[in-house]
Order: structure tokens, then sequence, then C-alpha cells
């Protein structure tokens, strides 16, 4: 009988212990900092129960993985040099990189914002991201704004 796994993180990441999620259990491993996994625990698990406070109509995991989902971009401006000169040239982006450029955008807008615990500002964040506004969308928007600007030299990604 042989095991069937969507992707890779399922053989090689455990999930997490209160929703049984991969996604949550890699998210907590980005929030992590000197190894300390109980710290991040903590922050992401008081985040999600700030969250189920705020937003009580909908479950907290749905909400996380909504946010995320909103987050991630679709496609990316990559350097070429072509020629002598650099262009900047719009290309899709694969599921894994979607997937970490969104965790690193929220948690890079997470940690701009000064003067509140760690846990409140990822609900905040998380929250925004639900609703499509916030830090983390701002950057998304950018990085399409730029991309589209950029379609004229499409045909550069070879």
């Amino acid at each position: 009988m042989a095991l069937k796994f969507k992707n890779l993180d399922e053989i090689y990441l455990k999930p997490d212990v209160r929703f049984h999620s991969t996604l949550v259990s890699k998210f907590i491993n980005c929030i992590m900092q000197r190894g300390k996994k109980t710290v991040a625990e903590g922050i992401f698990y008081d985040a999600m129960d700030i969250i189920a406070k705020k937003i009580p109509e909908t479950p907290p995991l749905e909400i996380f993985e909504t946010a995320l989902n909103n987050v991630k971009p679709l496609i990316e401006v990559r350097s070429r040099r072509v020629g002598g000169a650099t262009y900047q040239v719009p290309v899709e982006v694969g599921k894994k990189r979607q997937q970490s450029l969104g965790i690193r955008w929220i948690l890079e807008a997470t940690r701009a914002k000064k003067g509140r615990p760690m846990s409140a500002r990822l609900a905040d964040e998380l929250a925004d991201a639900f609703k499509k506004q916030g830090a983390a969308m701002t950057v998304r928007e950018n990085i399409h704004k730029m991309a589209e600007a950029n379609k004229a030299f499409a045909h550069f990604a070879w």
C-alpha cells in the first residue's frame, strides 16, 4: 500500500497540534526566531484566538488560509540581461514560491508594526489580508503593477 501525499511538505513537516495543518506548521516555523518554537506557537495561536473574537462568523483557520491565498502573487518580475541592457521581465510564480512569498510578506508587514504584542499585530495583518487590505496586500499589488508595466518585455522570458 503506497502512501499518497499532496506535496513534499506533508512528508517532511509534521502538522501542528491544534489545527492539524502542515501550512500552519510551516507558518509557525517562519515566525520562529532563534529556535524558540513554543514562543512562535504561542504567538500564532494567540493571534488565532484574537481573530476568532474579531471575526466570529468564520473559523480562524479559514481566515488564515484565505488571507494567505489573497497575498500570494501570481506574477513577479525577474531581471534579465540582454545585450548590455537589463530588463525587468514578468514571470509566473510557482506554487511553492507563491506560498513562501505570501508568508514572508505577511511576517515582514507584521514585524514592521511596533508598539503592540506580536500576536495582536499578526492578527491585525491576517484580518487585513483576509479583507484584501494591509501592508502585505500592498506589496502584492505593487509587484503586480510592476509586472503589468513591464509586460512589453515578456518575450525575453525564455
